[in-house]
């Protein structure tokens, strides 16, 4: 039997179900202005959008694992670019840059230069402090804690802010060790 190759990208992308692309922006454009109407205030929105895509995340990450026959990386910076390349492809259906490695090889920046959650949104002056993609960053730290990476997730610049492009950096805060729950009987 042949090995198992993991797949593209736009291989996984070609071969799933996908939703109506506007349907998608606007329902995720609902429920956060949803969001801003029931709590009021800017920052507990973005803690909320961060905490719902963790929760989001560390279901994904079997999903992903499971369509995407990726084993496991070797080291974070191909974890950086399976993320980039085949995580963002496939539910999302662009990818995205990495880049601004640091000297240890534990942080880096994803560039995403097109954003379908943004599609038809503009913040008003009452909003500018809100990181309205704050639900992608609780994706990625909720899917990597699930493959054992602590991280830090945070957003550098947002086009919706007068950026040029959309910019998330990762941090690896630490390895985690896998745990078995139960001992090998002998």
């Amino acid at each position: 039997m042949a090995p198992v190759v993991p797949k593209s990208g736009d291989a996984i992308f070609a071969s799933v179900d996908r939703v109506n692309a506007e349907l998608f922006t606007l329902t995720y454009g609902a429920m956060v202005r949803q969001l801003l109407t029931d709590l009021e205030e800017v920052e507990e929105v973005n803690k909320q959008l961060d905490q719902m895509g963790y929760n989001i995340g560390i279901r994904l990450v079997d999903e992903f694992l499971a369509k995407s026959n990726v084993s496991r990386c070797v080291d974070f910076r191909e974890t950086a670019e399976v993320i980039a390349k085949v995580g963002f492809k496939l539910f999302l259906g662009v990818t995205a840059s990495v880049t601004n490695w640091d000297a240890e090889g534990t942080t880096f920046s994803l560039i995403l230069e097109d954003n379908p959650l943004v599609d038809f949104v503009e913040l008003p002056d009452t909003c500018q402090g809100l990181h309205y993609c704050n639900i992608l960053s609780g994706v990625i730290r909720g899917a990597l804690e699930m493959v054992s990476m602590k991280t830090d997730v945070t957003w550098l610049r947002d086009m919706l802010r007068g950026d040029d492009a959309f910019e998330l950096q990762v941090k690896l805060l630490k390895q985690v060790p896998e745990e078995y729950p139960y001992k090998d009987d002998e």
